[in-house]
């Protein structure tokens, strides 16, 4: 019957259809819907699958797809609206499936990082391992790596890990770092050694590119086109990097910030020695980087109570300070501005509280106290925040009621938080890697899961969970017949968790 509409009755003039679709596109989806129901050509023209496809589309839902992918796009919203609105409910009653990535005794948790679900952890045995929790493969295969000068096989200790869409990067205590491509396989792509130790290491979120830093020196690597590792471009600085960078969506060659003690770096290759931001006496207390802008922690003088400790916010294409927010008699422990919604950011404090500023108003928009001691890790999206503490707190917030949501707790500080639409991976990490009772050089497999550090991993899709992919903890089996084991089934009540 559409087909055969050549003129839409709009009161007392005839338009083309075409025309009537293109004034009909101005609609949202509530007038939309009361359109549909003037007539039988209205309801038609009001249910043109060109008109549902941009609704679908501006609202950000499968983005991925073309309009001949689903024969119903107006469906294809409402499935859409409700899963968010399941996810979003889930995540405030706490409604899911919750894992801990297991490793086997005696290894001490060093670093974690993920992205997009997958998890990249390293440990004191030196083994690098990965966990994808976007199909719930829990066999965590080893990336292997070029034996240190221990001899064969032995390893050192797991440094820092990073990963990205293309890359897995891990350095070690004795200042080596290999690097994988996980969909060529397990063996490293690329290694170099450095002569000291590494005190940070930074991987380009979007793009194939890693920067190291060891001593007085800055070191940044990419490939090129044909997956060749071109040499390295190295900065020579001042004092000993703290906080390093790579800035995201980079066009040419890769530019790195990096924070040593009271000065920060903006490192390209055409001006290697560009000083962001100096102040003496003022060491930076955390830093991160979006792709046009630069967030770091001040520590100003702590006899001048008239200056507290600050966030300053850079732009990275004028090199000029935007703004300043804060006013914290604490130090800024850690910030997020490259995951945080357009014009805001979170940071966490030494003070035990989590705030939320816009930079629009240079002021803060919430403050939350929840922590027993400082901040360790912030996330935000547009509803909530998840934080952790020192104390191994992660509290998870709710933005506009300003109030805690839920919290978990484990034994060590909560060094990583990351999540999406219906993930949480949190990582709890100890301070002390080597833990009276351990052996130092056989890995004692005695040593008690407490000193081990945990990664918990939670899905709040369970709707979408296939009925064998539920993890055995959560399995119904009350028909067996020993009391306790570590694969006993919970579930209340028996046949749903």
């Amino acid at each position: 019957f559409q087909n055969e509409i050549n003129e839409v009755p709009f009161f007392d003039v005839q338009l083309p259809y075409e025309l009537a679709l293109k004034i009909f596109r101005y609609l949202g989806k509530a007038e939309l819907g009361r359109c549909a129901q003037v007539s039988r050509t209205w309801k038609i023209l009001a249910e043109d699958e060109v008109l549902w496809y941009r609704l679908c589309q501006e609202e950000g839902y499968l983005l991925d797809l073309s309009i001949s992918d689903h024969s119903c796009w107006k469906l294809a919203l409402k499935n859409c609206r409700a899963r968010e609105h399941m996810l979003k409910s889930n995540w405030k009653n706490r409604v899911g499936a919750v894992s801990q990535l297991r490793y086997e005794p005696g290894r001490v948790l060093c670093d974690v990082h993920c992205c997009d679900g997958v998890v990249m952890a390293g440990y004191t045995s030196g083994e690098v391992r990965l966990w994808d929790t976007c199909t719930w493969d829990y066999t965590a295969p080893v990336l292997a790596a070029v034996p240190g000068s221990g001899g064969a096989g032995a390893l050192p200790h797991v440094s820092f890990v990073r990963i990205n869409n293309s890359l897995a990067v891990a350095a070690y205590e004795d200042g080596s770092v290999s690097v994988w491509s996980p969909q060529l396989g397990q063996e490293p792509v690329h290694h170099f050694q450095h002569n000291q130790r590494i005190q940070a290491l930074a991987l380009a979120p979007g793009a194939a590119a890693v920067a190291t830093a060891s001593g007085f020196q800055v070191r940044v690597e990419s490939p090129d086109d044909r997956g060749f590792w071109q040499p390295p471009g190295t900065f020579e600085i001042q004092k000993l990097v703290n906080f390093l960078n790579l800035v995201p969506d980079v066009m040419g060659s890769p530019v790195a910030v990096a924070a040593a003690e009271d000065i920060v770096y903006l490192l390209k290759a055409e001006d290697p020695g560009k000083i962001l931001h100096s102040v003496y006496g003022q060491p930076v207390t955390c830093l991160d980087v979006s792709a046009h802008e630069a967030a770091f922690g001040i520590k100003t003088f702590g006899w001048l109570l008239n200056e507290p400790n600050q966030i300053l916010l850079y732009n990275l294409e004028t090199n000029q300070c935007v703004t300043k927010v804060g006013n914290s008699m604490g130090d800024f422990s850690c910030v997020n501005l490259h995951s945080s919604p357009p014009n805001m950011l979170v940071a966490g404090n030494k003070d035990r509280r989590v705030q939320v500023f816009d930079v629009r108003r240079a002021e803060a928009v919430c403050s939350l106290h929840g922590h027993q001691l400082g901040v360790s890790a912030v996330q935000m999206d547009e509803w909530k925040i998840v934080s952790g503490g020192q104390e191994g707190l992660v509290c998870v917030w709710d933005q506009r009621m300003g109030t805690k949501l839920w919290e978990i707790h484990a034994r060590h500080p909560v060094r990583h938080v990351w999540f999406d639409s219906h993930r949480l991976i949190t990582a709890n990490i100890p301070e002390e890697k080597n833990p009276r009772g351990s052996s130092i050089t056989d890995h004692d497999p005695s040593v008690h899961s407490k000193y081990r550090g945990v990664i918990y991993s939670y899905e709040f899709s369970v709707d979408q969970l296939a009925v064998d992919s539920v993890l055995p903890i959560c399995r119904s089996s009350y028909d067996e017949v020993t009391g306790y084991n570590y694969n006993i089934g919970l579930a209340v009540p028996y046949d749903s968790i």
